[in-house]
Order: C-alpha cells, then sequence, then structure tokens
C-alpha cells in the first residue's frame, strides 16, 4: 500500500514576484508551474512570529496571540502545530522539522511554535534540528538545514515534515527586496530546494510513496527592506503544492481525471488542515 506523506518547506521574505521572473528560481518555478498555486493573504502585522504560528498551528492571531517576535503572552500551547497533529492523529507515524531560526523549534527560545515532544524524540518518532541563522548568518544556518533535511528526508521519509530557510529574509532586510543581493539570495535558496525536491523525488520512487509537498512564506519585503505593514507586497503570500510519486504514476498510467477547479484563495490558518487532510 502506498504511504502518504508530506513535506512543508517556509522561505521566510519571499516575494512570489520576484521568485517567479525568468531565471530566478528556476527549481521553484517549475514547481509553481507543475503544481496548484493558492494565493494567500497575511494578517498585520507581517511579522515571522505572527505568520508562521498560523500557518504550523491552523490558528489566527487572536487565537495563538503571538503579536511579534518576542512572543510575549502567547498561547501556542492551546494550538498544537501541524507535526503534533499529524503524530497525535495516529502514533506510528515520524514526524520532523529543521530551521536555521530558533524561535521555531529551538525549546530554549521565546516559542517554540513547533512542539518539542521529548517522549517522541526519545522514541525517535520525532527529530528537531535547530540552528542559529540570527548569530551566525543564515547563509550558513541554510546550507546546514539543507543538508541535515536531504538526508532525513532520503534516509528517514518522515511521514510529516516542515523545513525553514531564512536567507532570503535576511537579505531583505540587508539590502532591500528590490536590490541584486535579494534577488541572489533568492537563488541561492532555489537551489537548497531542489536538493530537498530531488531527495523526495527519489524518495518517492524508490518506496512506493505519495508525497504532497507545499512552499509557502510568512510576508514580502519593501523595496528598501522591512516589512510588518500592510502594504500589499508585505502581506500577499501563496501556497504552492504538488505530488511526488504515487499519484503521479498513477495519472500517467490511469484513466484521466476531470480538470481539477481554480486554486482558491486561502487563509493562513487553512494551510496546516490543507496538507494534514493528504495524510488521511
Amino acid at each position: 500500500m502506498t504511504s502518504r506523506k508530506l513535506l512543508l518547506v517556509g522561505i521566510d521574505g519571499l516575494r512570489l514576484d520576484d521568485a517567479l521572473r525568468p531565471g530566478v528560481a528556476p527549481r521553484f518555478a517549475s514547481f509553481v508551474h507543475n503544481g496548484t498555486l493558492h494565493p494567500m493573504t497575511m494578517e498585520v502585522p507581517t511579522i515571522s512570529g505572527p505568520g508562521w504560528s498560523s500557518i504550523l498551528t491552523g490558528s489566527t492571531h487572536a487565537d495563538h496571540s503571538v503579536v511579534d517576535n518576542s512572543f510575549h503572552g502567547h498561547t501556542l500551547h492551546c494550538n498544537a502545530d501541524i507535526l503534533s497533529r499529524a503524530f497525535y492523529a495516529d502514533q506510528s507515524r515520524t514526524t520532523f522539522a529543521a530551521t536555521g531560526w530558533p524561535p521555531i523549534a529551538d525549546p530554549a527560545g521565546p516559542g517554540p511554535i513547533v512542539s518539542t515532544r521529548l517522549d517522541q524524540q526519545r522514541a525517535g518518532r520525532h527529530r528537531l534540528v535547530v540552528r542559529d541563522g540570527e548569530t551566525y548568518g543564515y547563509r550558513w544556518a541554510d546550507g546546514e538545514i539543507a543538508a541535515f533535511s536531504r538526508l532525513a528526508l532520503r534516509e528517514a521519509g518522515p511521514d510529516a515534515s516542515f523545513v525553514y530557510l531564512g536567507e532570503v529574509d535576511e537579505a531583505g532586510h540587508l539590502h532591500g527586496g528590490a536590490s541584486r543581493e535579494y534577488e541572489e539570495a533568492i537563488a541561492r535558496v532555489d537551489a537548497h530546494l531542489g536538493i530537498l525536491l530531488d531527495a523526495v523525488g527519489a524518495r518517492a520512487s524508490l518506496h512506493d510513496e505519495d508525497w504532497l509537498v507545499g512552499i509557502t512564506t510568512d510576508h514580502g519585503h519593501l523595496d528598501e527592506g522591512g516589512h510588518g505593514g500592510g502594504d500589499a507586497v508585505l502581506t500577499r503570500s501563496f501556497l504552492a503544492l504538488s505530488r511526488f510519486g504515487g499519484a503521479q504514476e498513477a495519472q500517467r498510467s490511469g484513466p484521466q481525471e476531470p480538470p481539477a477547479p481554480a486554486p482558491r484563495e486561502i487563509r493562513p490558518d487553512e494551510v496546516a488542515g490543507l496538507l494534514l487532510a493528504h495524510l488521511g
């Protein structure tokens, strides 16, 4: 029986239109072209803490009470993250998270958004990889995260995974969203994305698995750099989805299905549920 698995890749601070310009991010552009792109509008303030909390827990700003990156007064303990929800729905499942932004998964940080779940870590069912891009830079952190994630996806094949890449956001803050440096950071992150997609594709074919992969962002960047407000370039996000493995093979060899309906606009708090539905 074909196993179903999911991977969500978060690219912090990505401006969709820039990433889809010809030649900038070929792996991302190909993924979007061959899959489904749901428009999504982020809540204000367009800051990473609130944004990733909504995306990863399926709750609104009012629900999780994260209003900035200090996480002061948050209620994340009342809003289970996507990996925890996958596990508690079926405790035979394995989960994996890798991030260069510590608040997402570092138990010593101000969150974390993704639960530590020490019992499952000890049992080998949950693994966290955390690097500190805030201190040591995201070009280094993303390289480490991509390498660890490639190994985990290829060899262990977790049932539900989240991978965070942060260099694009760092470049936006340092140089602005309209800068050459920002575009170059997108290209480097696109190379990391390609490594992850190749690992998923190889794993799906080798082990008869059906993977749903999603890519999203928490906010955009102003031309001069920065975010937090309600400008369209900041609130515009997306969820790009594509299948690898079982579903693709069935489409090649089986009867043709009727065309899928046009992608609908979704909310950040719908992302987790859409992905989890794939697991059944």
